[in-house]
């Protein structure tokens, strides 16, 4: 004990060891990809290309005139097969590419030239960024460009790479990490120069100190980068957690990071953003790690975006028995259980979690004991147990008076709960009426 950290959270089991020691490998290509035109937080994107074209590895194939946006790539060479609304891992369907593939790859790393970063200016970094549709890899998939462009007036002193992937289960970014230290630098360097940040931040959890030793070494003797070893606690990796761990600010309530002076970013975004300026190369692939009881053979594999689920556990041996499982998209925290194992892997899906009947929450639940665990546990320091209550029977008023709207949806609360309520659910309920109400007032 005794690394930086927060108040309050939750220790869960975290069964990393299921795939912490196995390197990433290369999925098979796909034959057919499905690929969303909204899988960013802002904007959807609108189609570039129509039924029958022809279309190339890296081709941009939607985009938007939108600030808050980011354009999106075919991760294959191959032919629009068709252009329609098809299934999205969050419950919606979503106007989608569809391409036949040919069975090709592309080389990207061939002829690449290593950048010097001294050499390139904020806005080169920027557009960069912007063109090869990075958005945060850690889940939440906000632009990246967008949060290297803050408001006149906001001057960032700091570049926070998250690298502390705290959900159970995944180490897709602790791989990363591992595999690939040199591109995360450069790429925080990058993101450095980017937004005119002079310091550059690492925060792993001390879980990972295989991970802590190769960043180390591939920082060297720069003076702008450090490492920061935090507890191994869960939500140690949500932004306003980790910035508080690692440089003791507070992010106000209703405000961002950028508003303390912080930038934070995935340790899989800075690995892209490598890529994308080294070796011109667009978001089109991620490392996933495919994990839980309810799969054969737990792995890390580098996906190509719009990939089916099915095809992904295939590849790792399939699912384990007949019975009941519950696929996730992510971890089993915050991640969102899926009806189809045909939804794609998108740019923000960090994990595939696939658990038996056994690991399942029942569906059954209790009332409320008022025994106050959850609000214990709340990193925010809210009270979890009124919100899932305003939630639930649709209070919308109370619901934000309460300071819902804060949430960070990080589960700790129906975690600890002893009467098994789906607090996070209602939760998630509460802010979709609050949304839908916003767009009533708005028409």
């Amino acid at each position: 004990m005794g690394h930086k950290t927060f108040d309050r959270g939750i220790h869960p089991s975290y069964y990393k060891e299921l795939t912490a020691s196995k390197r990433v490998e290369a999925a098979e290509l796909p034959r057919t990809v499905t690929i969303p035109l909204h899988q960013h937080a802002g904007a959807p994107c609108q189609p570039l290309v129509k039924k029958g074209d022809v279309v190339f590895e890296g081709q941009k194939i939607g985009d938007v005139q939108a600030f808050v946006s980011a354009p999106i790539h075919s991760s294959i060479n191959g032919k629009v097969k068709d252009i329609d609304l098809a299934q999205h891992p969050n419950g919606s369907r979503v106007l989608s590419v569809i391409i036949e593939g040919d069975g090709t790859v592309k080389d990207w790393s061939t002829g690449a030239v290593a950048e010097d970063v001294s050499t390139l200016t904020p806005e080169f970094i920027r557009d960069a960024i912007r063109e090869a549709g990075i958005v945060g890899m850690g889940g939440a998939a906000f632009p990246t460009s967008v949060k290297l462009a803050p408001p006149k007036g906001k001057a960032i002193d700091t570049v926070l790479l998250n690298g502390c992937e705290c959900e159970p289960f995944l180490t897709a970014d602790h791989r990363i990490m591992i595999e690939e230290p040199e591109k995360v630098v450069w790429g925080l360097k990058a993101l450095m120069k980017a937004i005119g940040a002079p310091n550059g931040l690492i925060g792993v959890e001390e879980n990972k100190p295989d991970a802590v030793e190769a960043l180390k070494k591939a920082a060297g003797g720069q003076t702008d980068i450090k490492i920061i070893v935090t507890e191994t606690k869960y939500p140690q990796g949500a932004e306003k957690m980790l910035i508080k761990a690692a440089l003791g600010r507070k992010v106000p309530a209703g405000k961002l990071p950028l508003d303390v002076g912080v930038v934070v970013n995935n340790v899989g975004t800075a690995a892209a953003v490598f890529e994308a300026i080294n070796y011109k190369k667009p978001l089109i692939e991620r490392v996933v790690t495919v994990s839980g009881n309810g799969v054969k053979e737990p792995k890390n594999l580098r996906v190509r975006i719009g990939a089916s689920f099915e095809e992904v556990i295939n590849q790792c041996g399939g699912l384990a028995g007949d019975g009941e499982m519950e696929v996730l998209n992510g971890g089993p925290m915050m991640g969102v259980a899926q009806t189809t194992l045909a939804v794609p892997v998108l740019k923000g899906t960090s994990g595939i979690t696939v658990l038996t009947a056994e690991s399942i929450k029942p569906l059954k639940y209790d009332p409320c004991i008022r025994c106050s665990s959850c609000v214990e546990v709340c990193p925010m320091g809210l009270m979890p147990y009124r919100l899932g209550d305003y939630g639930r029977t649709a209070r919308v008023a109370e619901f934000k008076e309460w300071g819902a709207l804060s949430c960070i949806e990080c589960g700790c609360c129906s975690y600890v709960c002893p009467s098994k309520r789906p607090l996070l659910q209602w939760i998630r309920v509460g802010k979709l009426r609050v949304r839908e109400e916003a767009a009533k007032a708005k028409k």
